[in-house]
């Protein structure tokens, strides 16, 4: 069993429920939630849109590999109505489910690195995130969330 932090956020639709409707299946084919933080809205973060961004984070404990994990969130991505990923341009999307971390694991394949790679440096992350794992230690950074949260804040 692994502990896993996971970003989800969403800028279309029914927001609220797309955050619920992702929680519930990331609880049903994932693993046991054992928090999940507020919702924050937040501007577009590397893209120009109209609309909001509702995001929140979440622990869970999951037997599944963080391939499998990954594999898992796509699926909920595409029955929720997401089509593709973003490769380098941003768009609206229904739902987005990042793995953020991974226990303490670090790695670097193809297609996924642990932790992400940009989660310190979005706020809209690392806010929902340190509000249910303040003292959880970003295992490159060696930083607690809730340091990582104050850089943020700073610029």
């Amino acid at each position: 069993m692994a502990v896993a932090f996971l970003s989800i956020g969403t800028n279309i639709g029914n927001k609220r429920g797309n955050l619920t409707e992702a929680t519930g299946l990331l609880a049903e084919r994932v693993g046991d939630i054992l928090a999940l933080s507020s919702m924050y809205e937040t501007e577009p973060w590397g893209f120009q849109s109209e609309n909001s961004f509702l995001n929140a984070a979440l622990i869970l404990v999951t037997k599944l590999t963080p391939e499998e994990l990954l594999n898992a969130t796509r699926l909920i991505e595409i029955e929720m109505g997401r089509i593709e990923k973003s490769h380098g341009s941003y768009h609206d999307r229904i739902i987005d489910i990042d793995i953020l971390m991974y226990g303490d694991l670090i790695m670097q394949t193809d297609t996924l690195t642990i932790p992400h790679p940009h989660m310190h440096k979005r706020l809209f992350v690392m806010q929902p995130l340190a509000e249910i794992a303040p003292e959880a230690v970003h295992p490159v950074l060696h930083k607690t969330m809730e340091e990582i949260v104050a850089e943020c804040s700073k610029g």
